[in-house]
């Protein structure tokens, strides 16, 4: 920051993203769970710092929409874009070997080749844990930790395939350090495991290929705006919302989204099994 600027004026404004800080320019990224709150927030971020793109989602409608916009959206970051960025879509999750597959297919059939991961895609189900049903909790499993690892497997091969090194970044959750007492048995150790498989592929994929996490705190999305809103007194069940938190709001998703641009560009060279916690300082003290 420059002597003398305000923190008010390095914060994105509208139609800004903070993910045009750092350049991805021309790299190949896959993202899963792109139509979700972090997913679409990424794409835009990635898209502006200059990646092309294939986003992956089951719902086919909100991936074409979503493709429609970041074509027809502004360039932004280090340079000009004569031409809209090119994007691909796969309306599929990570469920079985042959999506995860067909994800990294798709990237490499309409860009050339694959550069970096976003797997953003996962899903929640809360209900005490005396009281939840098994299958419930083995869906939770299945769509945060199996997918995630087929994901890194999927990508994994390509990337050594094409023996230029590459980068994926997993998202995990500050419930993936913590417990939760509102019923998140399911989820906490399927967050707690995104951290595990985090470590394990750096490791097997070292050196060229790195392997991050994000683990966010609470997040500004419909689903959390609306909860928000049902409360009478919004600054008090912020306050208690936010827990621990250092700063008391939600993080709006491109806050997110940034650390995950920097985590696929090459200023992140160096890391790789990092475990980066975007929480307003939840887990500090």
């Amino acid at each position: 920051m420059e002597p003398g600027a305000r923190v008010a004026d390095a914060v994105p404004g509208p139609g800004e993203h903070a993910g045009a800080r750092f350049s991805v320019a021309g790299k190949s990224v896959l993202i899963t769970g792109a139509t979700g709150a972090l997913g679409g927030a990424a794409a835009w971020a990635l898209t502006q710092a200059g990646a092309v793109l294939t986003l992956a989602g089951a719902n086919e409608e909100s991936l074409a929409r979503l493709a429609a916009e970041l074509g027809s959206g502004p360039s932004a970051g280090p340079r000009t874009r004569p031409v809209p960025p090119v994007i691909s879509t796969v309306p599929r999750r990570p469920e079985t070997p042959d999506d995860a597959a067909e994800m990294v297919r798709a990237a490499v059939a309409a860009h050339g080749r694959l550069d970096g991961v976003l797997v953003a895609s996962g899903m929640n189900h809360v209900a005490p844990i005396t009281a939840m049903d098994v299958a419930d909790f083995q869906r939770v499993q299945d769509a945060n930790v199996r997918g995630s690892w087929l994901v890194c497997q999927a990508a994994g091969r390509q990337l050594i395939e094409q023996g230029q090194g590459g980068s994926v970044v997993l998202v995990s959750s500050t419930r993936g350090r913590l417990g939760h007492p509102a019923g998140y048995s399911a989820y906490c150790p399927s967050k707690s495991a995104v951290i595990g498989l985090t470590r394990a592929a750096a490791a097997e994929f070292a050196p060229d290929i790195r392997v991050n996490a994000i683990c966010p705190g609470g997040v500004s999305t419909p689903m959390s705006d609306a909860h928000l809103e049902s409360f009478d007194d919004k600054e008090a069940a912020m306050r208690l919302l936010t827990g621990r938190q250092l700063i008391k709001r939600y993080a709006r998703p491109d806050e997110i989204a940034s650390v995950a641009v920097f985590l696929a560009s090459d200023e992140a060279s160096f890391m790789t099994g990092a475990v980066v916690p975007v929480e307003a300082g939840h887990t500090a003290w």
